[in-house]
């Protein structure tokens, strides 16, 4: 069954700058971004969703880096100048920062990633609670380096997912 979205339509007949712009809030990469749109006209959300994971499978060292860093670590505010305020607040409701243990907990966990993989540890938070989020921060601890960058890549095309469903909703 495919998902015609009302927003679809709007979407396809933007410009590319500003389609541009919305899919860049989704996945700060520009040349992911360019990848999706000339994929345009689309006659369904899977056709968009297939097309952003594609391109989101082929995201270099130095785009990764671009892209993580539109994201506040996971139980710190988002900061409106560099991240997408708006979407982080949304998609980490479910962990609550004002929780003293759980905070100490998360930025302790941040710490040993950063520490381990030199780059922000990424989730898809949305839908999980503190706790299922720390879950998975000790066991991504774990990981390897290979094991981990294609986690953290997931875990970001995930979120692009959820951003473009919003943005073309």
């Amino acid at each position: 069954m495919s998902r015609t979205r009302p927003g679809l339509p709007v979407f396809n007949e933007l410009d590319d700058a500003t389609a541009r712009g919305r899919l860049l809030t989704c996945l700060d990469v520009p040349r992911w971004a360019d990848d999706v749109l000339a994929g345009r006209p689309y006659d369904d959300l899977d056709q968009v969703e297939a097309r952003m994971v594609a391109a989101a499978a082929t995201i270099t060292d130095d785009e990764l880096e671009r892209a993580l860093a539109r994201h506040p670590r996971i139980g710190e505010r988002a900061d409106a100048a560099r991240h997408d305020a708006g979407h982080s607040t949304r998609e980490q409701a479910g962990v609550d920062g004002d929780d003293e243990d759980v905070a100490a907990r998360l930025a302790a966990g941040n710490r040993a990633y950063e520490a381990r993989f030199d780059r922000v540890f990424i989730i898809r938070a949305a839908g999980r609670d503190a706790h299922e989020v720390l879950d998975e921060l000790g066991r991504r601890l774990g990981n390897g380096d290979g094991a981990e960058r294609a986690e953290t890549l997931d875990q970001l095309t995930q979120i692009a997912l959820l951003r473009a469903r919003e943005v073309l909703g």
